[in-house]
């Protein structure tokens, strides 16, 4: 058995236990085996117990190990792509756009987007903003990669198409009222309790559509480590592959935004510790541990977040540096010349 195989079980084992885990702890302590009845169909001996598990912790748990997998695969692709390891989806303003589509609909437009006919309130609008925002930057990214040809003045592209979006929101901050500056900084905070158990079908299917997307460009993304030269020599099409790429990473940041907020560090972070699991960047195997590892951390993070119980809830970005900056500051000692990355 390779080394892949033996860390991939053990990361689907850590998977399952910590996705337990997160049905098991919360302000309100239920019994292990009650959750088992419920889960296997049987009625809840309290009603409650019954609305805890299926509209809030199984749900909040399937975010998470939803939105890890896709934030973790968007930094791998990304790092690859652009062959910077501290490339990242805040690297290239997708995170601040998605957060400027969220200010424009809570700050400006009162948490109301009117389309014709059709007026959308509530959580709704806000995903709507963030979806449209993330993919303006999105798509303005892609038409520069059409003009800039080097990844590195590609990455400052993003760089300042975030800053103007974040310089934005703090105009839009500037003029809003307390309450929508409040609102505003509660989804800033992160969480992974924003999908509802109805939203939630829609939700994994554009996350499962992305992260197909994202293993279909297994092949380009090895070529892509031997330098693009030797990509287009094998017959990669690097002017179909880039757009496709940062397509895919724009739409799971886009739909892991709108609906958990700005998570930070896990798409940075996580690829790296793939990386140093299997010491290896082949990505048909450090692709799948990348996706397994980042729904680890994510549901590791989540069970931190709700460990106070009866104290509330912690913020997820209150949580996701203390794993997450270890490991980039790590990356960044031992990073000596870019051979090591590959």
């Amino acid at each position: 058995m390779g080394k892949g195989w033996k860390y991939g079980i053990l990361l689907g084992v850590a998977v399952v236990l910590l996705f337990a885990a997160n049905l098991a702890v919360g302000s309100v302590s239920i019994p292990f085996s009650a959750l088992v009845e419920m889960l296997s169909g049987r009625p809840a001996a309290h009603e409650s117990w019954h609305f805890i598990l299926w509209e809030a912790r199984l749900p909040q748990a399937l975010t998470a190990l939803l939105s890890g997998s896709a934030l973790a695969v968007c930094g791998l692709m990304l790092q690859t792509a652009f062959k910077n390891p501290l490339a990242g989806t805040s690297i290239l303003g997708v995170n601040s756009g998605a957060g400027l589509g969220v200010a424009v609909v809570m700050l400006w437009l009162g948490g109301r987007v009117v389309a014709g006919s059709f007026s959308f309130s509530g959580f709704f609008s806000v995903l709507l903003g963030a979806l449209a925002g993330a993919m303006a930057v999105m798509a303005l990214i892609s038409f520069f990669s059409t003009l800039i040809k080097s990844n590195v003045m590609l990455l400052i592209t993003g760089m300042m198409v975030g800053y103007l979006a974040s310089s934005a929101v703090s105009l839009l901050n500037f003029f809003a009222t307390a309450e929508g500056v409040q609102s505003y900084m509660v989804w800033g905070m992160g969480h992974f309790g924003g999908v509802s158990s109805q939203q939630m079908p829609a939700f994994a299917l554009v996350v499962l559509l992305g992260l197909l997307g994202a293993f279909l460009l297994i092949k380009p993304l090895n070529a892509l480590l031997l330098g693009e030269r030797y990509a287009e020599n094998l017959g990669v099409r690097l002017h179909r592959v880039r757009p496709a790429l940062l397509w895919v990473t724009g739409l799971l940041t886009a739909v892991t935004t709108a609906f958990c907020g700005p998570i930070l560090f896990l798409d940075l972070a996580v690829p790296h510790m793939a990386r140093m699991l299997l010491g290896t960047a082949n990505h048909r195997t450090l692709l799948p541990l990348t996706a397994l590892t980042g729904a680890a951390v994510a549901l590791f993070c989540n069970l931190l977040c709700v460990l106070p119980g009866q104290f509330g809830l912690l913020p997820l970005n209150a949580v996701t540096p203390f794993i997450g900056a270890p490991i980039v500051l790590y990356v960044i000692v031992s990073q000596r010349n870019s051979n090591r990355f590959h």
